[in-house]
């Protein structure tokens, strides 16, 4: 048994069981005892399924949660993988000359701090993510196209700031670490009334192709993939801005370090 059934007949159990106790002699409250610790041990084991349902864990063990926003089920942090998921080591590059110069995939800690990975998660390179085995298995970096359905869905169900048009920014945004804005709409206006769809996006910032490290709290990158790819150089990304109250569309060079989100295949 599995969910409310479950609970439902776990609770039916508890109270026969009581009902006997009551009428039983000392030397059977030891049975008695037992069919009550199992019944609340079914009762956890019936929660933690459900809690289970709705998490993802990276080769690394970092544990995800995900959300369904329309027919797509998305993972709501930003990945923080150190490996690809058959196991191999994903290069760490801390330093600038070496990001400028890679054409093979690699991550990094904004300003190479772990503390910020914990938080934001770590920033990949197009080549990392264009491997196909950057997200755990059963799960996928979007495509253009899938964050164009995500960007519709959002417009056409009320989720813009005005109850509807495509300012939907807010609807995507996390509920804090953006840099304030003064105007209303904006991601980084009542930021406490962001996060309507669940999303949980952060301005985890970006590494620059030649190493800098810029925009942490200002905006939030996400690569694309497969058919996304904009020319040799570069690729579609989306983009929150804490100033504006659009998802953007935009390309980067693939040399960008920028954060990945992982959706169900």
């Amino acid at each position: 048994m599995r969910g409310p059934l479950a609970f439902i007949g776990t609770v039916k159990i508890f109270l026969l069981t009581f009902k006997i106790v009551t009428k039983m002699k000392t030397k059977l409250w030891i049975f008695a005892l037992a069919m009550i610790c199992a019944s609340f041990s079914l009762i956890s084991s019936c929660s933690k399924d459900d809690d289970d349902s709705h998490t993802v864990k990276d080769i690394d063990g970092n544990v995800y949660h995900t959300v369904t926003i329309g027919t797509q089920v998305w993972i709501v942090e930003n990945l923080n993988v150190t490996k690809y998921n058959d196991g191999t080591e994903i290069p760490h590059v801390f330093d600038n000359d070496e990001w400028r110069n890679l054409t093979t995939g690699a991550y990094c800690n904004y300003d190479n701090y772990k503390s910020n990975a914990s938080i934001y998660g770590r920033l990949y390179n197009w080549y990392a993510l264009n491997t196909g085995k950057l997200c755990p298995k059963g799960w996928h970096v979007p495509s253009s196209a899938e964050w164009y359905i995500l960007k519709e869905y959002l417009t056409n169900n009320g989720y813009g700031y005005e109850g509807s048009g495509d300012d939907i920014a807010k609807s995507l945004a996390d509920t804090s670490g953006w840099r304030s804005s003064d105007k209303a709409g904006d991601v980084g206006n009542d930021q406490a009334s962001n996060n309507s769809s669940g999303f949980s996006g952060l301005p985890g910032g970006n590494r620059e192709p030649e190493g800098m490290y810029s925009f942490m709290h200002d905006s939030g990158y996400w690569w694309s993939i497969s058919e996304s790819e904009y020319n040799t150089s570069s690729a579609y990304i989306r983009r929150l801005f804490f100033l504006g109250d659009q998802f953007e569309g935009w390309s980067l060079p693939k040399k960008y370090g920028l954060s990945v989100r992982c959706i169900k295949d």
